[in-house]
Parts: C-alpha cells; structure tokens; sequence
C-alpha cells in the first residue's frame, strides 16, 4: 500500500455553492459554481474565460443558512477551458471582506 501525505497547508473542503464575482472597480457581476474551497484558495467553474493574475472580488453563497456567505478578493491562478464555454478557474484567496 502506498502512503499518500497531504502537503496542502489546508485541507480541501468539497462543495457544489452557487457564487458571483467581478473585476475590482466593476459593476459588472458575472455566476459561476464553487467545486471545492480552502483555507488558502477555491475552486470554481465559469462560462466567462479569465485571465491569470487578475485579481476578482468573490461572493460564495452556501446551500444552507447554516454557514454565512463568503466575500472575498482573490487571485486568478489558473484557468482551464474543461468544455466551450465552460471554465475551470483555481484562485487563491488573498483576503477575506469583513
């Protein structure tokens, strides 16, 4: 059996969160899907293509009202076109909107 560490700082909580984000400066507000969220950054899917670097102010709204809505400015990491007109964008989370 092979042993597998974890070398995240934190751990990846999976989720399926209905989220909208725009371009600091903008009004201009666009939705996407949140697929997975840490401590450090977030996973989330898009039909608008992004630009790594860029910098975006998120608004994740959990399923339940059990867990408040998370704001917060992030950077594009990584983009992947996963099918036309679906994107696949990893950010990480450079602070949390009190």
């Amino acid at each position: 059996m092979m042993d597998y560490k974890e070398r995240r700082r934190f751990m990846r909580m999976e989720t399926e969160c209905k989220m909208t984000y725009r371009l600091p400066q903008s009004d201009e507000v666009y939705s996407g899907v949140c697929h997975n969220l840490s401590g450090a950054g977030l996973l989330f899917s898009t039909d608008r293509p992004l630009e790594t670097g860029k910098a975006l102010e998120i608004n994740i709204c959990p399923a339940s009202n059990v867990t408040p809505p998370l704001e917060a400015f992030v950077e594009v990491l990584r983009v992947e076109e996963k099918n036309p007109g679906n994107y696949e964008v990893a950010a990480e989370i450079k602070a949390i909107k009190s």
